[in-house]
């Protein structure tokens, strides 16, 4: 099954990029520490345990977190990354998964691949927890998405 030629719009990848992120068990754990940390910070201030201080620097420590997952190292990846200004046509075919342009192409067989996720815009395609391709599920008409996601489900990580 081939795809249309897409293009990848910023907004959509930045939100994948998000999702990706979230995702991380070592994100998620750091994020969790800290929530529970800034609302600790809260609860004591509130009873007047610790100093105003402290929970400024709580809260501080909660949006600087914020801001560098949820905006900072996205858009910082999305700039960075020229893979994402280019014109791209994805196969998903039996034994492999091919991407090409319009200087050429690349293949992979499935088995390349360590797991795949689905965020709202995209399928992501992960080699290992840091290296994977997200291909817009709006370069597929809507009868193929379905069969995108079957062949996803049932060629990677088995």
């Amino acid at each position: 099954m081939t795809s249309q030629f897409f293009t990848y719009n910023k907004g959509k990848v930045i939100q994948a990029l998000r999702y990706h992120f979230i995702t991380r068990r070592e994100i998620k754990v750091m994020m969790i520490l800290v929530n529970v940390f800034a609302i600790v910070s809260a609860f004591l201030f509130f009873l007047k345990k610790i100093s105003p201080v402290a929970f400024l620097v709580s809260s501080f420590l909660w949006f600087a977190l914020m801001i560098a997952f949820w905006y900072l190292l996205p858009v910082t990846i999305y700039k960075k990354s020229a893979t994402f200004k280019d014109k791209f046509k994805a196969t998903f075919g039996k034994d492999e998964f091919t991407i090409e342009n319009e200087r050429g192409s690349r293949s992979w067989p499935w088995k390349e691949f360590s797991t795949t996720m689905e965020s709202p815009h995209f399928f992501h395609l992960y080699f290992n927890t840091r290296s994977f391709f997200i291909v817009p599920k709006e370069a597929f008409p809507d009868d193929d998405l379905d069969i995108a996601r079957k062949l996803l489900a049932a060629k990677v990580g088995k």
